[in-house]
């Protein structure tokens, strides 16, 4: 018999409520980030109406090479973008969108992409077509610009998003504090999943305080374990919606089929 993996247990900062007590809002202000995204995102666009207002001659920077004003500036953009999205991912972590509408929801996680776009594709199609830059300070600062919006656009996205209803159902669902990872995606509810067999360290917590840690979904193997019902991107089942999926289905050897 496999001897039992022994974890450092790290227990998170939390907004003060006592341990095995699910609180249903979890520490962080939603509002506070949304702000710092919002202020940063400003930041992001100013420095590339800077880099346009630059090329059109309206603002003289004497002391460096036109190349370098541009990268310096595209830089900046682009640190301003990334901290304004994870700010912004964090906030949606606390406090979800609705899924009850699904463009709204899909803008709301997605804000930061189109962030992204806002503030590289202007400044790119501005530099292409000016002839006043030389080819190569031009083919430098373009191929900066585009990779600093590959980058930007790729660390805003939000991969598997967690709605309101989606926050709500884990949180009525699992009791007690569940665990997890420093680069891991899903939470745990058993210290001793084996999917925990290699990692020393284990950070614990109520599962709000997970999904604010943007671990929003729950490990299948822990789900299997408790007979938690999830979903297949792993998002927990609301009891009422689980409890209606076992009265309309059945299990048979080929899988699960809908009853008449």
């Amino acid at each position: 018999m496999a001897e039992k993996k022994t974890h450092n247990i790290v227990q998170t900062e939390s907004t003060g409520a006592k341990p095995q007590v699910v609180q249903s809002k979890p520490a962080g202000n939603a509002t506070g980030y949304r702000v710092g995204a919002i202020v940063l995102w400003l930041l992001a666009i100013v420095c590339e109406v800077l880099a346009i207002l630059y090329l059109f001659g309206k603002l003289e920077i004497t002391f460096l090479p036109t190349l370098w004003v541009l990268i310096i500036l595209i830089v900046l953009d682009l640190a301003f973008v990334i901290i304004g999205s994870q700010l912004w991912k964090k906030a949606n972590h606390i406090k979800p969108a609705s899924k009850k509408n699904p463009t709204l929801f899909w803008l709301w996680n997605n804000l930061g992409v189109i962030v992204a776009c806002f503030a590289f594709i202007p400044i790119i199609i501005i530099m292409l077509t000016n002839k006043d830059l030389d080819k190569k300070t031009k083919t430098i600062a373009v191929i900066a610009a585009i990779v600093a919006l590959l980058i930007g656009g790729a660390a805003s996205v939000d991969y598997n998003p967690i709605s309101q209803e989606e926050q709500a159902a884990a949180v009525e669902t699992i009791e007690g504090n569940v665990y997890w990872t420093q680069f891991g995606k899903v939470y745990h509810t058993h210290e001793d999943c084996s999917h925990l067999n290699n990692t020393d360290t284990l950070y614990t917590n109520t599962v709000a305080e997970a999904i604010a840690a943007g671990r929003t979904r729950l490990c299948k193997t822990c789900a299997a374990r408790d007979s938690v019902e999830v979903d297949e991107n792993g998002f927990v089942v609301a009891k009422d919606d689980a409890a209606e999926l076992t009265d309309t289905t059945e299990t048979t050897d080929d899988g699960v089929k809908t009853l008449d």
